[in-house]
């Protein structure tokens, strides 16, 4: 049998149970993610996709993903692109990068919906540890034959912590 201050005692112990179960699902998630927009899907190679992002954890190692989405109307299966980082302190470093975008035998990789597709690409594939911490910038610009290059919407960057899962990538 139980009695008020019973009753009472158990509302409690349940409150404080969801409170502590509700604040442990919202820790902080180690991901940055940002893009730009390209004006009138025709990507001028003079506008560079830009951010800045901050790493505060050297010992934690990242992924790193070019992120782009795209129409159908977009006329190759590849994408050439310069992506430069820079470090705290430091110049910026490019590389020239290839982006799958389709194959012969299953089409647009990534996502898609009607007419858009979405595609992440892990930067040269594999994970990276920062050697310093604060600020890093980034730049990526196409360097195709096509210029404006037709049929691009967006494209950006996102860095997230290894340990974290995703499937961004499935057809």
């Amino acid at each position: 049998m139980m009695t008020y201050g019973s009753n009472k005692i158990l509302r409690l112990l349940i409150y404080v149970l969801l409170c502590s179960a509700g604040m442990s699902a919202c820790k902080q998630i180690d991901v940055y993610e940002k893009t730009t927009t390209i004006p009138q899907y025709k990507w001028d190679r003079s506008f560079p996709a830009t951010g800045t992002f901050t790493i505060s954890d050297t010992n934690t190692a990242y992924n790193i993903y070019i992120v782009m989405r795209h129409t159908d109307s977009y006329n190759y299966n590849n994408i050439w692109l310069n992506v430069g980082l820079q470090s705290p302190g430091d110049t910026m470093y490019f590389q020239k990068v290839e982006m799958q975008l389709a194959d012969d035998q299953h089409g647009w990789e990534g996502t898609g919906m009607n007419d858009i597709w979405e595609v992440r690409k892990l930067v040269n594939g594999q994970a990276k540890r920062f050697i310093r911490n604060g600020e890093y910038h980034f730049s990526i610009s196409q360097i195709m034959r096509d210029n404006p290059l037709p049929g691009i919407m967006n494209v950006g960057l996102r860095v997230e912590a290894a340990h974290t899962t995703n499937n961004f990538n499935s057809r």
